[in-house]
């Protein structure tokens, strides 16, 4: 079964608080675990300049960001987790596709739109204030979905018209230059809670009104304290459902302990009583990870050094099809074509030296189907493994003449032998360079 790629990223802007945990972290971690999955998080650094001039902010949201998500049980040798500026090849990409974005289509993203509002309401010109970063952002966003051809896109519906967008820009790139990228879909999780702030409002950082995930017990119990409520009296009941304390709670507690805790609402709970028990049962989920939390931020070069290892796992996806990618559009080697290496004019090569070679499928008498690359001279330069049925042998092969050369030749270049651990074998007298240039070959003669 094939997996499906899950990707989420996590701007650079600020503190984690426990909306993030709650909204995002928590059920991001859990989601990991699953079977056939394939989860990538990224902390989105380019994406934290757009909204942040600060440099030490964001530099110490990144280590904040990724102490969170690390403490938090995320498991980065099972996930691929990185920062998106160790990716060069996503600004890269960023350009690629911004040279097919259409302008009418950003013209219609809602924060650019919001902010031409704004400044209209205020009598100033349209684009005062804003660059071209904002403009640009949902195309940044593409390059980093696309780039790993993610299936779904966790997002709350306030970005769904970014995933639109991702999608829009990689169908037009797959139109012009053929089928490279998979569409996403916007992955909306309807039961994960949005928790209320201090104030009663959304909680969010540009209110104000957070509860920082990792802070002191003390402070944690003042941000609490400092909870809005209304004015009923101990004894008097109180609606669980519009109480900010029970919706807290609720988020952290078992479906028992939530039942109890409705109970004491009804029977006439004091506020203090109720925003104590709402500090314990914070404090006895967020306590254990706040030790790992404070160690890991104790240790930033331990931090980096994970980060960079995900920038390499990442990258070993991202050269290959990125070298496509260059290739489709026109970014190639000047190297003679199959045809004028020979001096010819016609388009079809007439040495077996510029011949491309051919792709042979067939049934077994295991049962099992299996594919070979075959020389123009006959040569055997490549055996697959068994396949169960003919469309699994076909899925492969066509990822071959996609995208093959660059990823027989990334993996070359760490020793890796692909083709013998994933695709097949070679023979012994096929070199690992000549089989990658005959997948190079073929390529080009399509």
């Amino acid at each position: 079964m094939t997996a499906v790629r899950v990707l989420t990223g996590i701007t650079t802007s600020g503190t984690p608080h426990l909306g993030n945990y709650v909204g995002a972290i928590r059920p991001a971690v859990a989601a990991s675990r699953q079977p056939g999955v394939e989860s990538f998080y990224f902390l989105a650094d380019y994406h934290a300049l757009i909204k942040v001039g600060e440099p030490a902010r964001v530099q110490r949201s990144t280590l904040e960001i990724a102490a969170a998500w690390l403490a938090c049980g995320l498991d980065p040798d099972a996930v691929w987790f990185y920062r998106q500026s160790d990716i060069p090849e996503i600004p890269e990409l960023t350009w690629l596709l911004t040279c097919v974005a259409s302008k009418g289509l950003l013209n219609r993203a809602h924060a650019y739109k919001a902010a031409v509002d704004r400044n209209v309401e205020q009598g100033e010109d349209a684009d005062a204030g804003i660059t071209a970063g904002l403009f640009m952002y949902p195309v940044l966003m593409a390059a980093d979905i696309l780039l790993f051809n993610a299936h779904k896109v966790p997002v709350g519906r306030d970005q769904i018209q970014h995933i639109e967008m991702a999608r829009d820009i990689g169908a037009r790139f797959n139109h012009l230059y053929g089928e490279h990228f998979v569409l996403p879909v916007a992955a909306i999780e309807a039961h994960v809670a949005t928790l209320p702030g201090t104030d009663g409002r959304k909680m969010s950082k540009s209110y104000d009104n957070t509860i920082a995930m990792f802070g002191s017990a003390a402070s944690l119990r003042k941000a609490v304290l400092g909870i809005v409520t209304d004015s009923r009296l101990p004894g008097e009941a109180k609606d669980a459902d519009t109480s900010n304390v029970f919706q807290l709670y609720r988020a952290f507690a078992s479906a028992e302990e939530t039942e109890a805790m409705r109970e004491s609402f009804a029977a006439g709970i004091a506020w203090g009583e109720a925003k104590q028990r709402l500090c314990e049962r914070l404090d006895a989920e967020l306590a254990p990870m706040r030790d790992r939390y404070q160690t890991l931020i104790d240790d930033p070069a331990g931090i980096e050094a994970i980060l960079l290892r995900g920038a390499e796992k990442a990258r070993a996806l991202a050269q290959p099809l990125l070298a496509n990618l260059r290739h489709a559009v026109g970014l190639r080697p000047l190297l003679p074509t199959p045809a004028s290496a020979n001096g010819g004019d016609s388009g079809t090569a007439t040495s077996n030296n510029t011949k491309p070679p051919s792709f042979k499928q067939y049934r077994d008498g295991d049962g099992l189907f299996y594919f070979k690359l075959m020389a123009a001279d006959g040569r055997l330069l490549l055996q697959s493994l068994s396949h169960a049925s003919p469309k699994d042998a076909g899925v492969l092969i066509a990822t071959l003449k996609r995208n093959g050369s660059a990823v027989l030749a990334h993996a070359a270049g760490e020793g890796v032998r692909l083709a013998e651990t994933v695709i097949g074998h070679l023979p012994e007298d096929v070199a690992f360079d000549e089989l990658a240039g005959a997948i190079t070959l073929l390529l080009a003669a399509e």
